[in-house]
């Protein structure tokens, strides 16, 4: 059999070697060739001819080299270059593949889109004609050949070269039903990923904006930029959408932005415009541009574009390699919470800010030695305190202090030395000291408390021993135990300093062990004080992990530079316990608290996530003492939690749920169902958010989307199966 088969192949070269130049000799396999005269060639039985890419395989061929036409019946297909696959009971093709008429005919794009026709007719190997077409990417099964959805049409092309498809007198039918009628309609292809054109459509009911429909619209800008507009209509609302994206070789640019008239604010014009621009310049430097503007402090929240209750706009340069980083840059400040606006005057309003800061590793010191220097600068809207202001102030939730309702504007500069090095001995002990002195010189304005001009200097030291201990335990798990005492002291000299950027401590594993627990510059933690610490970490053969660490830190004296809420305050800070227990890949519970010698908690946080084949979720507890200082007048008392339950491979049920403990309510609320197969995505959702401000009422959202795979999509998700007969 082999040897026939060599041999056909060898005769079908020559016989077919006039066809085509000698770059593009076609190659015939087959079981049996035969000839009749000299111009006519038949091949028989496993039949497969290679030609430019293309592969076509039946069950006969009759060509007829004075024609140079092909002659085709049974179980015929051709596979092209692209990976699109023609079938067909007959056909009529010329020699190069490239024209032709195919009866009974399927074409298969991208392993998703069929469509079946009558007959197909190929010109110029780019276009295929097909006639009397439905066309679907559902699968159809033998019990039940009634896709979910087809498009029938009485004639169909398909462009190769642009990847489009183009319906004539189209009828888009669901389970059989007639739906709607298109005389013209166009959609891309499978493999197509960008093409001018209409997205997806999807409904949305709002108890602020009625019931309305989004029709967005891509536009192509070039190979490397797009537009999206999205006409959002409603009895309530008037908005047009926009989002625009531009890619270059140095970077990236992106807006978001929409324009509304509705009947929330009769008579004006809302509108929001949000934008990122990411560069690589010259030289490892980065240049950040964001953009985040809108008309009133409502709009963002009605109509579910953000979340966002305070507004940056700024530009920034930043530069970080092995031991150096550099940044400079500004920012534009906006508040649109409730609470803050009646008194934005007293807010900071300009930011600017600038940093260098260098590794060194000098041989005659050993160890490591840090240069920081940064500028910051802020800038409020207000000249001075006026009677207005104050009460303003006065008039808000929680009331501002007279103290704090302020009009200043400060700009800081300072430079900080630090050298750090560390030993290891013989037992395993590692000890190490630090040190640190920093100088910082402040230009004050519009603040009678203070004078025009103040300096300030802060030395500091550490020395810190830690012993790792390590075993490993008959089962093959590790243990590691490492108890941490560190001895530090730093003192302030000079004048006192506004407190800008310091206002809101976080005690946590991250700062247990640093010089200074503040968050900024403005206020540098003072006076003698140790830190105990233990962590301890247990790895398990069969992935379960376990991690506790304790820290706590003593004083010789309270300066009272922290608040009850920091967990940082008194002679002896609260008790800062964080661990972890992490039983499998889809098992995990994390938790961080502080609480003091009575068990009284000042925060804690626990976090419990399950991540199964069918049911996943995700929970959290938040618990934060008030804390005035800190603008809580009450406690924090808030659950979370996120679930997702797939009933089937095609359904998939989701819940989202916010709740506030302290005030025995919900905040929020969120519903959805998900339908996916390999035709056909349906997403259905409701949501609620309860929260309400003088600015935002409660609201609730339904919305509806609805998208038909194996147009301009990869993937066949949740192919669904046929049943078998038995």
């Amino acid at each position: 059999m082999l040897r026939q088969v060599l041999l056909a192949v060898l005769v079908a070269v020559a016989v077919l070697w006039p066809m085509r130049p000698v770059a593009q000799v076609a190659t015939l396999i087959a079981d049996r060739v035969t000839f009749d005269g000299q111009d006519t060639v038949i091949a028989n039985g496993n039949v497969e001819v290679l030609y430019e890419g293309q592969r076509l395989l039946a069950d006969q061929i009759t060509y007829d080299r004075a024609a140079d036409e092909l002659a085709i019946v049974g179980d015929i297909t051709l596979i092209e270059e692209d990976g699109q696959v023609l079938t067909a009971d007959t056909a009529t093709i010329s020699g190069d593949l490239r024209q032709g008429i195919m009866q009974g005919a399927r074409v298969v794009l991208n392993e998703q889109m069929q469509i079946a026709a009558a007959e197909i007719n190929r010109v110029d190997g780019r276009y295929n004609q097909l006639y009397k077409a439905v066309a679907s990417s559902c699968r159809v099964c033998e019990d039940d050949p009634t896709p979910l959805w087809q498009i029938r049409a009485k004639r169909v092309v398909h462009d190769q070269e642009e990847r489009q498809l183009y319906f004539d007198n189209a009828r888009f039918e669901v389970m059989g039903l007639p739906v709607m009628f298109f005389p013209r309609l166009r959609l891309p292809d499978p493999t197509l990923k960008r093409a001018t054109g209409f997205l997806i459509p999807q409904i949305k009911k709002t108890s602020a904006l009625g019931t309305g429909f989004k029709f967005p619209y891509f536009i192509t800008v070039g190979d490397h930029a797009d537009l999206t507009l999205t006409p959002y209509l409603s009895s309530q609302t008037r908005t047009l959408e926009g989002r625009f994206r531009r890619a270059f070789r140095w970077g990236n640019v992106e807006l978001n932005g929409a324009l509304s008239r509705d009947d929330l604010r009769p008579g004006e014009t809302r509108a929001y415009l949000f934008g990122t621009g990411r560069f690589n310049l010259p030289r490892e430097f980065k240049l950040n541009v964001d953009l985040e503007l809108v008309s009133d402090e409502a709009y963002l929240l009605a109509y579910d574009f953000s979340d966002k209750d305070r507004l940056s706009s700024g530009v920034e340069i930043t530069r970080t390699t092995r031991n150096e980083y550099i940044s400079a840059g500004f920012e534009q400040l906006r508040t649109l919470r409730a609470e803050e606006i009646p008194i934005d005057e007293t807010l900071a309003t300009l930011h600017g800010s600038a940093t260098y800061e260098r590794r060194f590793f000098p041989t005659a010191l050993g160890g490591e030695l840090r240069l920081v220097a940064d500028l910051q600068g802020y800038e409020r809207e207000a000249d001075s305190v006026t009677p207005a202001i104050l009460a303003a102030c006065a008039s808000v939730t929680p009331p501002v202090p007279a103290a704090d309702c302020i009009a200043r504007d400060v700009l800081r500069t300072g430079v900080a030395l630090g050298w750090m090095r560390d030993w290891t001995f013989g037992n395993g002990l590692v000890a190490q000291v630090a040190g640190e002195a920093a100088a910082d010189f402040y230009v004050i304005g519009q603040d009678a408390s203070f004078q025009t001009t103040q300096s300030r200097i802060t030395p500091a030291a550490a020395v810190e021993l830690r012993w790792p201990l390590a075993r490993q335990t008959g089962n093959g798990a590790r243990q590691v135990l490492e108890p941490v005492v560190q001895i530090a002291w730093s003192e302030s000299y000079g004048d006192t300093m506004p407190n800008e950027d310091s206002r809101l401590t976080e005690f946590d594993e991250g700062n247990l062990l640093a010089l200074s627990r503040f968050s900024g510059k403005d206020a540098r933690e003072e006076g003698l004080r140790a830190t105990l610490g233990l962590a301890w970490t247990h790895y398990d053969p069969s992935g379960r992990e376990y991690g506790l660490t304790v820290g706590r830190v003593v004083r010789a004296e309270d300066l009272g530079q922290f608040t009850a809420a920091s967990g940082l305050d008194g002679m002896s800070s609260d008790w800062l316990v964080s661990g972890r227990v992490r039983l499998s890949d889809r098992l995990s519970l994390m938790n961080r608290s502080l609480f003091d010698d009575e068990l009284d908690f000042t925060k804690s946080e626990t976090r419990l996530i399950w991540a199964g084949k069918r049911f996943s979720a995700a929970t959290s507890y938040i618990w934060v003492d008030a804390e005035p200082a800190e603008g809580r007048t009450e406690d924090v008392s808030e659950w979370n939690m996120d679930a997702a339950y797939r009933i089937n491979r095609n359904w998939t049920g989701k819940f989202d749920w916010r709740y506030d403990v302290n005030a025995g309510s919900a905040a929020q609320a969120g519903v959805g169902l998900e339908y996916n197969n390999e035709c056909l995505n349906i997403d259905l959702s409701l949501s609620r958010r309860f929260t309400s401000s003088t600015t935002v009422a409660p609201t609730t959202d339904v919305g509806l989307r609805v998208s038909l795979n194996g147009f301009g999509q990869d993937g066949r998700p949740y192919a669904r199966s046929c049943h078998v007969k038995g």
